[in-house]
């Protein structure tokens, strides 16, 4: 049973026997196929991944060398007498590795973050945290860290981390929703440490803070914040902040931050079906 991760170290094995390889392009192709699992990736594809828009005169035919060397590393790992090329398939001009359903991690990472967020808009907050739970501990690093990245993986890669971040956005928010202010304080402390002009983080910050009891804390939050935006951007914190900044101050009582204004553009903000998302 084929198992490949691409959420963190890049793997690659049957049945415990790896067929990752170690030669960079190599590797990339494997990659850029795994996350296209089941698909047909064009051969112009991979090597636009491989070698940009400086294609040697062979590319064509130093593709086919790389393709015929991970069959050969999938012909060592099977073991079973199955076919490499059942596996890894030459069709319609490019290339489709078979893989049986959620054994990439990054295609089980996708469906869960899909019913969570489907759980998550329905107001279902505690099947939504689990999910969506479940979902990031598929990760063990950035995505592919370990392997070389082309303008192709590289816009996969991209599109992995945002959705990442707003998995855990609405992770966070479902946990507020069910009251876990205070257990949710040292992790948020930590995003907004390393996203100092996150705004949802902020707001995800100052809502566990003040709800928690230490007002004055999602005060210095709000102003850490302020600072960020003035000193890199030049701009100031979003309606939506400034109204949660000013409910702190006043001892407003609020339930949920999504409550407030709609964000300012400047800011990565999601929004969901029940109201503006952190």
């Amino acid at each position: 049973m084929t198992d490949i991760t691409v959420l963190g170290p890049f793997t690659a094995a049957y049945k415990q026997s790896s067929f990752a390889p170690n030669a960079t392009k190599a590797r990339q192709i494997l990659a850029l196929l795994a996350l296209q699992a089941d698909r047909v990736v064009a051969a112009s594809t991979l090597m636009e991944e491989i070698w940009g828009e400086k294609l040697p005169r062979s590319a064509a035919t130093t593709l086919q060398t790389y393709i015929v060397q991970l069959r050969r590393k999938l012909s060592a790992a099977l073991e079973d007498g199955t076919d490499p090329k059942e596996v890894l398939v030459t069709q319609h001009g490019g290339y489709l590795l078979r893989v049986r359903p959620g054994r990439v991690d990054a295609q089980e990472f996708e469906k869960l973050a899909a019913s969570g967020g489907k759980a998550f808009e329905g107001g279902d907050d505690r099947t939504a945290s689990r999910l969506l739970g479940q979902a990031l501990g598929l990760w063990h690093g950035p995505a592919l860290m370990d392997v070389k990245v082309g303008r192709v993986l590289e816009l996969d890669v991209v599109r992995l981390e945002e959705k990442r971040m707003t998995v855990l956005e609405q992770r966070i928010d479902a946990d507020l929703a069910l009251g876990l202010h205070g257990e949710l304080v040292p992790e948020l402390s930590v995003l907004a440490a390393r996203h100092p002009m996150h705004e949802a983080f902020c707001a995800q910050l100052m809502t566990a803070l003040y709800r928690s009891g230490g007002a004055w804390r999602a005060l210095e939050a709000y102003q850490r914040l302020r600072s960020a935006l003035v000193e890199e951007l030049g701009l100031e914190p979003s309606q939506r902040l400034k109204r949660l900044h000013q409910a702190v101050l006043s001892g407003e009582e609020f339930s949920d931050h999504r409550s407030f204004a709609t964000p300012h553009p400047h800011t990565r903000v999601r929004m969901s079906r029940r109201t503006t998302a952190a």
